[in-house]
């Protein structure tokens, strides 16, 4: 038995599967077969992999180019008996190391999480008797008894249903309950439409079933996704791709100039521990200390803003990689749909109608043809609005001031279209009580329910699939009410016409019965029924997500709809969002086909992909990837989990997520609407051009200070800043008013530019230039003025103290400059960011205090200065902002981007 467990029952009879697997539909198994079999093919669960211990987690936190370089400053820090700034530099590094295994932890759980939807309990034969029993115990053979509310213990194949339903939507993505059936399927069916079917974790929403147990944990459906999650790998972002490369750079840089230093000083003839301060000073003037703890902030805040848009973050690089996506592949129901059934249009005796307002609230009306609001119901009309409000067992309740349907949503919409047309169903229920019912059944496609009316006879009303209603009728409603011929030929043309809208149609009829009459079966409905007209509904599109498509189209985002719907309905949908202009859609048939060149070929053209299955959404981001594409996918059911964690940016639905996808993903959406992604891609690029914002202010600092102490070194001279300075300048204004550029508020029109290349590194040519620029300017004024000083009289302990304040003070006035890379201060608001103020104002008193208090002066090795040291300090720094505001305006100019200005050179100093 055991070469058939896994394989596809499908395509086989009921009675052959049953043969296959000594089943028994009877009685079930006894218990010394259950007990042979458990042995054998083991329990129900899923098995999880296992991966790296949680130490071992945590020390690889450590395994980084840029965390070398800060342990490296640590060590020399300790060396240089620098305790605070020691403790510092390394808190910074555990606090990061903290953070990135806290989020490994929880990525760690889906797996767990995926396994616990296995968990339930199943009621099976065994022995000739029902039992309930925990979903762990069953094993292939078993035959298991299905009723609503019940959740597949394993992969089933029917043996028979009555009237069972089942929402599959966690594994296929179908947005509606499925039909199930018993009769064999061709073998070539894909998943998602193997009525036959039940698979583990699928929750039965109606009717009763009978199945017989083909595949148990890793073997089901939901086992494979389980496989197919742990193989995926998990890619790094991009943000943190270029943040490791720049930092091997910057690691190799700075060791090949300290070990520069150290040689030309010993040449020089130059003592050997000279030269080694020397070259420590250098190293440590050279790393960004401020760069790991102004990525967590900057990231931190951008979490923030995003949880305020209804996104939450959990994992931070998550941040930056939003900003920066090229792709999104979007799921369609509740995403860029509302998740509720509405119907839309009703043909109603000769006439159309169009149905306004969305979901399953009463909001909304009915207009004519001509488009005008309808004010009195035809009486056509109005019947097949009743109908559908009368033959109907399902019920609208508003919770939180939201209205959802309790029952099937087909019938969900039908409430509410009744309720737009000014129909209570309180009122009719007390008017045309219900005698009887006839249930619906697959095998006969409709429902319908016997109603009383006072002083007439009794009344049926019936509702069903356009060609079970038809066949029952033989004559039509005016729009008055008069009975007319039916013409089957022209409700069929408008039924195609619905159906290319992609929406799904229904039927409805009515019959008068003789006086008496309590009780219906289907031979009193079979023939002589009135056509009353059609209803065609849909899952629309959410107003703002059309809204947000487009805002992404105009961003160079591109959005790709990926469904586990029906092709027609996601064509349908992907027009009005305006996804697609006619273009083809993909199914997972046609996927499955493909070979991976001619996938690549088609990805990035086609927008649309229908019917696809878990292994296939995999393939289509990995194949997006290969192209060269930063792809967000957003997903909630098991069958997106795989493809949630290998996309750069992974995002699970809130509130129809499964906790497998919400594990799985980075970033979880609090009201599962489009339109907040679109807000966190523009969160995303806001933090990104903070990020660069820190990066091209703090950068000039540590190469001119490197650049000071290198020239010091070539020219055989004193050094001008010492290594306990530059660790005071470094930590001081990396904190104070470096992290203040965090805080600002997004540029106007960053939704408009394209989305950044994804091989483009964090600088590019023109930022790396002024980057080159800020730090010769900064060399020129930190060296220039301490060979002044020295000129002047002044002790070397003077020199210095100016020498620090040059740097300090070209770094503030310079900020200004950073608020922007491209654009004026005075375009993005000059007072839009009041931290910068504050920091600028602190920083300055800092500085006074280290040039003037005692204390300072002996920990630092600094000398109170003259009024006319601080008036060239300040000159320098202003010469600076002044050369760097012309730098920028040129550039623009050269870009093509200048706007004319009419501003003084002194406002030009502050672009």
């Amino acid at each position: 038995m055991e070469n058939l467990i896994g394989r596809h029952w499908h395509y086989l009879p009921a009675e052959e599967v049953i043969d296959l697997l000594d089943g028994n539909p009877e009685g079930g198994l006894d218990l010394f077969e259950v007990n042979h079999r458990r042995e054998h093919f083991g329990s129900n669960v899923l098995t999880t992999k296992k991966g790296r211990g949680p130490l071992l987690r945590f020390f690889l936190q450590f395994h980084q180019p840029l965390v070398y370089i800060l342990l490296a400053a640590t060590l020399i820090t300790l060396l240089l008996r620098e305790w605070v700034d020691a403790g510092v530099i390394f808190g910074v590094v555990l606090v990061n190391a903290l953070i990135g295994f806290l989020q490994e932890s929880k990525a760690v759980k889906a797996m767990e999480a995926l396994a616990r939807t296995m968990v339930t309990e199943a009621t099976v034969l065994r022995s000739g008797e029902k039992r309930r029993i925990s979903s762990v115990e069953v094993v292939p053979g078993d035959i298991v008894l299905l009723q609503s509310g019940d959740k597949a213990p394993a992969d089933l194949r029917l043996i028979s249903a009555r009237d069972l339903q089942v929402d599959e939507s966690a594994l296929t993505g179908e947005s509606v309950a499925v039909q199930k059936c018993s009769r064999t399927l061709p073998h070539d069916t894909i998943l998602a439409d193997r009525r036959n079917m039940v698979y583990g974790s699928s929750l039965v929403t109606y009717g009763q079933g009978m199945g017989i147990i083909v595949a148990i944990g890793d073997a089901t459906e939901v086992g494979k996704i389980s496989e197919l999650l742990s193989a995926t790998e998990e890619l790094e972002t991009p943000l943190l791709r270029k943040i490791a490369a720049f930092s091997k750079v910057l690691l190799y840089v700075i060791l090949s100039l300290a070990v520069v230093t150290f040689g030309v000083g010993l040449l020089r003839g130059q003592s050997a521990l000279e030269m080694f301060m020397a070259s420590v000073a250098l190293a440590v003037g050279a790393i960004p200390e401020g760069l790991p703890a102004a990525m967590t902030i900057t990231l931190a805040i951008g979490v923030a803003r995003m949880a305020r848009k209804r996104a939450i973050i959990r994992k931070l690089p998550a941040v930056e990689t939003l900003g920066s996506t090229t792709v999104i592949c979007s799921d369609k129901t509740g995403t860029l749909t509302e998740n509720q059934m509405t119907v839309q249009e009703i043909l109603a005796g000769p006439d159309l109608y169009t149905v306004t307002g969305g979901g399953y609230a009463p909001a909304g009306g009915i207009l004519t043809p001509d488009g005008a609001a309808l004010r009195n119901l035809p009486v056509a009309l109005e019947e097949c609005l009743r109908c559908g409000l009368l033959c109907n067992d399902s019920v609208l309740v508003e919770k939180e001031g939201r209205w959802i349907v309790e029952g099937d949503p087909t019938e969900g919409a039908l409430l509410a279209a009744a309720a737009k047309g000014g129909l209570s169903g309180q009122e009719e229920s007390k008017k045309l009580p219900r005698l009887d019912t006839i249930p619906f059944e697959s095998q006969h496609q409709y429902m319908a329910t016997l109603h009383s009316v006072p002083e007439e006879n009794p009344v049926v009303y019936a509702k069903g699939s356009v060609e079970s209603i038809l066949i029952r009728c033989h004559s039509a409603l005016s729009s008055e009410g008069e009975p007319l011929k039916l013409d089957a030929d022209g409700i069929l043309e408008t039924v195609e016409a619905m159906a290319a809208k992609g929406l799904r149609v229904l039927a409805f009829s009515r019959m008068e019965l003789p006086e008496g009459k309590k009780r219906i079966s289907h031979e009193d409905v079979a023939e002589g029924m009135t056509f009353l007209g059609l209803q065609g509904m849909i899952d629309p599109p959410r107003a703002e997500a059309v809204e947000a498509v487009k805002n992404c189209h105009s961003a160079g985002v591109r959005v790709k709809m990926i469904t586990g719907d029906h092709a027609v309905t996601a064509s349908a949908i992907a027009r009005k969002i305006g996804l697609a202009h006619g273009e083809k859609v993909l199914t997972g048939r046609e996927l499955a086909e493909m070979t991976d060149s001619e996938l690549l070929e088609t990805v990035e053209e086609v927008s649309v992909y229908a019917r696809v299955a878990p292994e296939q959404k995999l393939r289509l981001v990995e194949a997006l990837q290969v192209r060269g594409q930063i792809v967000a996918m957003t997903g909630d059911g098991v069958n997106d989990a795989p493809a949630l964690k290998r996309a750069d940016i992974g995002i699970a639905m809130g509130i129809t997520g499964t906790e497998v996808a919400k594990e799985a993903a980075d970033m979880v959406l609090t009201d599962d609407n489009f339109a907040s992604i679109e807000a966190a891609v523009e969160e995303g690029r806001g933090t990104f051009d903070n990020l660069t914002k820190f990066i091209v202010w703090t950068l000039p600092t540590n190469i001119g200070e490197g650049l000071v102490i290198l020239a010091a070194v070539f020219l055989g001279v004193v050094l001008p800043i010492l290594a306990v300075q530059i660790l005071w300048i470094n930590m001081t204004t990396a904190v104070l008013i470096g992290l203040t550029l965090v805080f600002e508020p997004k540029e106007p029109g960053i939704m408009d530019r394209p989305p950044r290349v994804p091989t483009e590194p964090i600088l590019t040519r023109m930022l790396a230039r002024r980057i080159l620029l800020v730090s010769g300017l900064m060399l020129l004024g930190a060296f220039g003025l301490f060979e002044w000083e020295l000129a002047a009289g002044a002790g070397t302990a003077e020199a210095r103290t100016v020498a620090v304040n040059v740097i300090v003070m070209v770094e503030l006035f310079y900020l200004f400059n950073c608020r922007s890379l491209t654009k004026s201060v005075f375009e993005v608001g000059f007072f839009s960011n009041p931290w910068i103020f504050g920091g600028f104002a602190v920083m300055v008193g800092l500085q006074l205090l280290f040039t003037y208090a005692p204390v300072m002066n002996v920990a630092f090795h600094s000398k109170p200065i003259g009024i006319e040291s601080w008036l060239r300090i300040l000159a320098a720094a202003i010469l600076v902002m002044l050369i760097v505001g012309i730098e920028k305006k040129f550039t623009r100019r050269r870009r093509g981007n200048s706007k004319a200005s009419g501003s003084a050179v002194i406002s030009a100093a502050m672009l």
